[in-house]
């Protein structure tokens, strides 16, 4: 967490520094853990200050911020961090700041209460190397065919495998669950045990799942930590099927009790009547 429509929700958060010239940049001094930023803030200064920005993008769980020199800022939330215009959760946790000037945008922050994110400077060759071939296909491109090629020699569970980022990227453990609730598919199936059926319901849940999340602006836990780019809660998680509701009734189903098994050291929550371990 953050997971693909938290991160979507980000960008879009922030699309309108598009145009804006990057003033200056600066690590926010903090008592806290030190976030990664790279190369330091005032070697990044240097190239950035001046520059326009001509896109907002992301690639996985990442915010870009493409610049006219084809450099990247790309920010990586990680587990607790947020990119914000305006009223931080707290002011010891800020931990970046670019200073925007010739649009509405006045500033982009990073923030991140646990500092285990990034924020890092890459020329284009750089980004194509470090960043773009890490990657798979974006979650929301996603084809049945594709997914299914991508996948089906693996002979992991599939709720595992769908958290490989090279695989598929913006998947992770929250919505993993939703989706294999809402396409009707046991977590622990390997995947080289799915039919070209079961591969085309994953395919339409993720994309139903996600663009669902997206709308509601991503989901805020019970620890209250993402927060949209105005520090506002997400909705998705009045949503949630399944997730973190283990003993619960089935939200798909009405009918199955919420389970919770551990996977990959990662908590898996799933019904079992409308998840059957057997591949229907």
């Amino acid at each position: 967490m953050p997971e693909l429509p938290e991160v979507e929700t980000m960008r879009r958060g922030i699309l309108s520094a598009v145009g804006c010239q990057i003033a200056s940049v600066e690590r926010v001094r903090t008592a806290v853990k030190p976030l990664l930023i790279a190369p330091s803030a005032t070697v990044m200064n240097r190239r950035v200050a001046g520059r326009e920005i001509v896109a907002i993008e992301r690639i996985g769980k990442r915010v870009i911020v493409r610049l006219e020199t084809g450099d990247r800022l790309v920010f990586e939330p990680r587990m607790t961090g947020l990119v914000l215009v305006a009223d931080p959760p707290s002011i010891e946790h800020l931990r970046f700041r670019a200073d925007l000037a010739g649009g509405s945008l006045a500033t982009i922050w990073y923030w991140d209460r646990r500092g285990l994110g990034s924020v890092k400077l890459f020329s284009p060759k750089q980004f194509e190397r470090k960043v773009v071939s890490k990657f798979g296909p974006d979650a929301l491109t996603l084809t049945g065919d594709l997914l299914r090629e991508r996948l089906r020699a693996s002979r992991r569970a599939v709720k595992v495998a769908l958290l490989d980022q090279q695989a598929i990227a913006g998947i992770g453990n929250l919505y993993a669950s939703e989706i294999l609730n809402v396409a009707g598919v046991h977590p622990t199936t390997r995947c080289d045990k799915l039919t070209i059926a079961h591969w085309r319901r994953i395919q339409e849940a993720t994309l139903d799942v996600l663009h669902d999340a997206i709308e509601h602006e991503g989901s805020t836990l019970s620890d209250g930590t993402y927060r949209n780019t105005l520090n506002d809660a997400g909705g998705y998680q009045n949503q949630h099927r399944v997730y973190d509701r283990a003993g619960e009734l089935c939200r798909s189903c009405d009918r199955g009790i919420v389970q919770r098994i551990v996977q990959a050291q990662r908590s898996t929550f799933f019904c079992p009547n409308c998840q059957s371990k057997r591949l229907r």
